[in-house]
């Protein structure tokens, strides 16, 4: 329930105070007067639409705030949102609207704490549900007639549309992946043409041992210059072990020493360690030699090995080129695209489960949407009951009314297009609502549908918003009388120029625009001190004013004939809440 409304410089309101009650909350006021405007300044502080326009005139900062007062299922969702209460008892909503230069930008806050707005469209379905009959569209629109109808079905279609939704998004996706298949179809080909070949070069190419290039050139070089080996590997041996030349070898040189040594060991023993150093040497000289004499001798030229050594080279330096550039990256390359051509080789088995596992997710969703449908039509039979009863008594008990529900295309809200038909005279054929119904028959539509979704509708508050229009007389009254009745479980704020609907409220307020000085020291451009218009609200809370201002409504305010009208319309009023109205 709505407590209180706190506005800053929106549209024409400068400041504005009020304070709502349970039960019917009245605006009445001349037209223009400003009643819509307290209407816009509650939609926008529950994240509604907003222009730079609602900046009043000369400031650049609009501030409203709302209080609410909060029930048990309102205070677990707060505590989902991990929004902590002031209080046990309300909650305060509020939204800051600002400009600068061409800009505009706005913040929203729950107890002050900033929120998104998403949060806030949560929170303004479980607060408020504004009714105009401008929502003519909406009552058009298929998607929202849509969701009327779920949310009069109650848990059972909103539990089974949860349930289409989850089984439309997995068909949607399989849908996705299959065509995402069938149009890389043609590139599957042609990548499976390319690492065929690939694969079968490589494979013929041999690829195992990632140094085999680096071995070859190695073996390359070694075959070319054999003879030089040889010379060298025989100039090495003369040098350690026998020389022919007139200059002696290292070994000979080695065991001089030693014969040398080892006669001074027997005048100083410290030396023994020397002798032994220079016989691991001689030893070492002697081993060297002869294992390069017998790599010298093991030495041969071989014109086919070298041809064949140079053709391997060649073969792995283009692999390099293609897949490399080194021979371990080339072969790394060949063990994946082995993988990868064995998945692609295995599409059409997949192409095939992806089939079937899209025929399995759509049969779901079709099962699904059947039964949502039918769930759907229960609720339609019981709403077209319930609600021709409801437009009985708002003079409208020969009109006929039916939810048709067509098929559609299944998607994440269920397969069925659904449209309110209307026949407001006997003979005449159903067609559209909205194509058919006057302005006046669409505002007594729309106050039977609420009051038909007051108990599955979660808001507490419930704003009508001229609601009345086009009607007068016993239609009035009925109108009336269904708001007060609405009234009795939700709190209601109705915007009204009906002295009938007036009459009934339990909290009234008149809406008036007034012309003010402003501020000392502000001049206009002639001198004199500049004037601005503002809206002003005044609580009517005893008979007298409030008489006056149903006479007002009625057609003057000095008539007498409008005076005792007013009278009666209080006492009309006062009798029917007690239960002693006649209805009409």
């Amino acid at each position: 329930m709505l407590l209180s409304l706190h506005i800053e410089n929106f549209a024409l309101i400068d400041q504005l105070e009020l304070e709502f009650g349970t039960g019917l909350n009245v605006l009445t006021g001349e037209t223009g007067a400003g009643k819509s405007i307290i209407l816009d300044a509650i939609d926008a502080v529950l994240g509604g639409k907003v222009s730079s326009r609602v900046i009043r005139t000369g400031t650049n900062r609009s501030v409203v705030e709302a209080t609410f007062a909060v029930s048990p299922p309102l205070m677990a969702w707060l505590s989902e949102q991990e929004i902590d209460l002031l209080d046990e008892s309300s909650i305060v909503v509020g939204r800051e609207i600002t400009t600068t230069g061409s800009n505009i930008r706005s913040r929203s806050r729950v107890n002050g704490v900033l929120v998104n707005r998403q949060i806030m469209s949560g929170l303004r379905d479980r607060l408020v549900e504004i009714t105009a009959q401008g929502q003519t569209v909406q009552v058009g629109e298929s998607a929202q007639v849509r969701d009327w109808l779920d949310l009069y079905g109650g848990d059972s279609p909103m539990q089974q549309r949860q349930k289409v939704a989850t089984f439309f998004n997995a068909y949607q996706q399989a849908h996705l992946v299959l065509e995402k298949r069938r149009t890389s179809e043609r590139e599957r080909l042609q990548q499976f043409d390319l690492l065929t070949y690939q694969v079968q070069e490589l494979a013929t190419v041999n690829l195992s041992d990632p140094q085999e290039l680096e071995q070859l050139l190695q073996e390359r070089e070694r075959l070319n210059h054999v003879v030089d080996l040889q010379q060298m590997s025989y100039k090495i041996y003369q040098a350690l072990y026998q020389n022919d030349n007139e200059t002696p070898a290292a070994a000979d040189l080695l065991g001089d020493s030693e014969a040398t040594l080892n006669d001074m060991v027997e005048y100083d023993a410290q030396l023994q360690s020397l002798l032994d150093l220079v016989r691991d040497a001689q030893a070492v000289v002697v081993e060297v030699g002869r294992q390069i004499n017998a790599y010298g001798d093991g030495l041969e030229a071989d014109p086919q090995r070298l041809e064949e050594v140079e053709e391997r080279i060649r073969e792995l330096k283009q692999i390099c080129r293609k897949y490399g550039p080194t021979l371990t990256e080339a072969i790394a390359y060949y063990q994946r695209i082995q993988g990868e051509l064995a998945e692609l080789n295995d599409t059409e088995q997949s192409l095939e489960n992806l089939e079937q596992q899209e025929k399995a997710c759509l049969e779901q969703l079709n099962q699904a949407c059947q039964k949502l449908t039918q769930l759907r039509r229960k609720a339609a039979a019981n709403l077209e009951s319930r609600l021709l009863s409801e437009l009985k008594p708002l003079a409208m008990e020969k009109v006929k009314f039916q939810v048709e529900i067509l098929p559609v295309t299944p998607n994440a809200a269920g397969a069925d297009k659904i449209t309110f038909m209307f026949s407001p005279n006997p003979g005449e054929p159903l067609q559209p609502l909205t194509e058919i119904a006057s302005g006046g028959e669409m505002s007594r539509f729309l106050l039977a549908l609420k009051a038909c979704f007051s108990q599955a509708d979660a808001a507490g508050t419930m704003v009508f918003d001229e609601i009345d229009v086009g009607v007068s007389g016993r239609v009035a009254q009925a109108i009336a009388e269904k708001l007060h009745h609405l009234s009795e479980s939700n709190q209601v704020l109705c915007v009204t120029h009906q002295p009938l609907v007036a009459a009934m409220a339990d909290r009234h307020f008149r809406v008036d625009k007034q012309t003010i000085n402003q501020g000392k020291g502000k001049k206009a451009n002639n001198g004199s001190t500049e004037q601005r218009t503002v809206v002003r609200v005044t609580t009517l809370d005893n008979l007298t004013t409030r008489r006056d201002e149903l006479a007002q409504l009625a057609g003057g305010k000095s008539a007498t004939e409008a005076i005792a009208f007013a009278e009666s319309l209080l006492l009309q009023a006062a009798n029917h809440r007690k239960g002693l109205g006649t209805g009409g």
